[in-house]
């Protein structure tokens, strides 16, 4: 009766036939592309909606220097008509 090794009774791995290697490598790839794809349009979206948030905060931006001009303005007349009213004390109290 003959022996065999142990070596022969263990199962042998063979390599993945290529079919079906380039089967595996097809599906990573695309899950990869799919993936990829996935972030490139949330990133997109994400883009999208800071450009919209950006341009309501530049319109208020543009608000508030207008907001501040006008009130720079009052503030010029106001300073002007305190100016003459000292002024025109000034002017009393040199005469007396």
């Amino acid at each position: 009766m003959a022996t065999t090794a142990p070596s022969e009774l263990e199962p042998k791995l063979l390599p993945a036939a290529p079919s079906e290697s380039e089967s595996l490598l097809s599906s990573l790839v695309y899950d990869t592309s799919q993936q990829f794809q996935m972030a490139m349009s949330n990133m997109l979206k994400m883009i999208t909606e800071i450009d919209q948030t950006a341009g309501g905060i530049m319109e208020e931006i543009g608000k508030c220097n207008d907001t501040a001009f006008e009130r720079k303005k009052e503030l010029e007349e106001e300073k002007q008509r305190f100016q003459k009213a000292a002024y025109a004390v000034l002017g009393m109290l040199n005469d007396t």
